[in-house]
């Protein structure tokens, strides 16, 4: 019997959420590899699911800051010094050094995704010394890469207009598996007869939207808007509605398992997708929450991102905002809700577009190397 070839995926979350990377192993699997999810605990992490693959979480001394990188840089490397395997999936620029310099010692395959232009995110941007220090790293590895995943073409052309190495597009599009409704509003602790706006996702932090979406709520009437996740801004955001008291309009939740989640997007009337250009990171991105509203089949408003807006308009499943002034969102929200059949026209054409927007059809990609790499 010919024993398959293991494969170890490496991220430097605690794997409680990372629907893509819960994506990438569920196909890594059906390839026939043999797959081990590696991450880290938290304090407060969630239990995880019963999956085909294994994981394991490591603890580590720091949680944050560049002794948090040190110690899972270190981790890393050691761990994967002294274990079994033929290829390293490395997600992120915060694992890829442990994973390159293993690769090269051990003479591994290694496979490269970049779920975002890291070194553009607003935190990095906002700190030029640790900037340059990722930068370096990234500029020192990335031109030696043969295999390289990103996230959507934007951001692979630019990658291939600095480091000449074209990476492949495999987009963060949910897998085609239907997600029936089972929890009512009343179950959810949501207004039952309002109209449901709802912000979604890992990274609600500062200039993606959500704090001129909780402005927006001052001048709407009948609606609520329900923010589930976590992410730096959530603490100012829950100021914002004490101190204007809108806590009867908008209503915080915890960041959940994805079927969870799910529950509180197909109960809502219109999803939103607001990050603001404010860095090249988020002028390129793609949100996961985009393909998530348009598989609940719920309409969208979303800000004018080359990728955000494209999606948008290929499909017509939403409105596009031309800025995020919380008068003109409320009132791109008011013209939407008061026009039902432009809402049926838009809920139709998500039912549409999830038929082609599925992660079966982006993986293919990934596929086509695994088959490779046999």
């Amino acid at each position: 019997m010919i024993e398959m070839k293991k494969i170890l995926v490496l991220v430097s979350n605690d794997l409680a959420t990372d629907q893509r990377v819960y994506r990438i192993c569920d196909s890594i699997q059906k390839s026939n590899f043999t797959v081990e999810l590696w991450g880290r605990s938290r304090k407060n992490s969630m239990d995880l699911p019963l999956w085909a693959w294994k994981s394991r979480r490591f603890n580590l001394i720091y949680e944050t800051g560049p002794l948090f990188y040190f110690s899972l840089t270190f981790t890393f490397f050691f761990r994967l010094l002294f274990s079994k395997f033929d290829i390293i999936y490395a997600n992120d620029l915060d694992t890829l050094l442990p994973a390159y310099l293993v690769s090269k010692l051990r003479r591994k395959v290694l496979i490269y995704d970049t779920h975002e232009y890291f070194t553009g995110v607003p935190e990095l941007v906002k700190r030029p010394r640790i900037r340059a220090i990722w930068k370096s790293i990234e500029s020192y590895i990335f031109p030696k890469l043969q295999y390289v995943f990103t996230v959507n073409k934007s951001i692979a052309d630019l990658y291939a207009s600095e480091y000449k190495v074209e990476p492949l597009v495999m987009r963060n599009i949910p897998i085609a598996e239907e997600v029936q409704l089972i929890s009512n509003r009343m179950e959810l602790g949501l207004p039952e007869n309002k109209y449901l706006i709802i912000l979604q996702g890992n990274g609600i932090n500062i200039d993606r939207g959500a704090e001129e979406a909780v402005e927006m709520m001052k001048y709407l009437d009948d609606c609520a808007l329900i923010i589930v996740g976590s992410g730096d801004v959530i603490p100012i955001l829950e100021n914002t509605v004490k101190q204007e008291k809108l806590q009867d309009k908008v209503l915080f939740f915890p960041r959940r398992p994805y079927k969870e989640l799910a529950q509180f997007t197909l109960n809502c009337d219109l999803g939103l997708s607001l990050d603001k250009p404010t860095n090249i990171n988020y002028q390129l991105s793609l949100p996961n929450k985009l393909f998530d509203y348009i598989r609940a089949e719920i309409p969208v408003l979303a800000s004018n991102l080359i990728e955000v807006s494209n999606v948008v308009n290929k499909f017509e499943v939403g409105e596009i905002a031309l800025n995020c002034e919380p008068n003109y969102l409320a009132l791109k929200v008011k013209t939407l809700k008061n026009n039902k059949p432009q809402q049926d026209i838009y809920k139709a054409n998500c039912k549409k577009a999830k038929l082609q927007l599925t992660w079966e059809n982006e993986a293919k990609a990934l596929l086509n190397l695994l088959t490779q790499l046999k």
